[in-house]
């Protein structure tokens, strides 16, 4: 992609300051409206489960497309959530029931988004969650 990925723009000093907020605006949008083709519009529901803005990427007009479908998984009929013993995705973008119980849906992704949005906002990377007592599925 002529932009290469949402990450490139907004964690460097000097690029996000290109990003007007009609611009951030329409990056969220376009996010928002690609989720919500995976969890509700295409054939099958699909859990991206590694959502992150390294995996935004940004055509020449800053159209976002969503990439990394690696650890994907499908939902067949009425499928809601799934169980796994194997957590995968990026520490700091999983939601806490994933992390702690190996519980995830179209819940999870939307955690991810959650993140994603505060740091298009803010500028900031997230920093993730730690504490002694948390000990996530290995």
């Amino acid at each position: 992609m002529p932009n290469k990925s949402l990450d490139f723009f907004i964690f460097d000093q000097t690029r996000k300051k290109s990003l007007d907020w009609l611009t951030r605006f329409h990056i969220i949008q376009g996010i928002a409206r690609g989720l919500l083709y995976l969890h509700q519009e295409s054939r099958l529901r699909i859990v991206h489960r590694d959502f992150k803005a390294s995996n935004i990427l940004l055509d020449a007009d800053m159209n976002p497309k969503i990439s990394d479908f690696g650890t994907a998984r499908s939902f067949r009929g009425n499928e809601t959530e799934a169980n796994t013993s194997r957590l995968v995705g990026t520490h700091g973008y999983i939601s806490p029931e994933y992390a702690v119980d190996g519980l995830f849906s179209i819940k999870s992704d939307v955690f991810s988004f959650e993140v994603i949005l505060l740091e298009i906002v803010s500028g900031e990377r997230n920093r993730g969650f730690s504490h002694h007592d948390h000990n996530p599925i290995s």
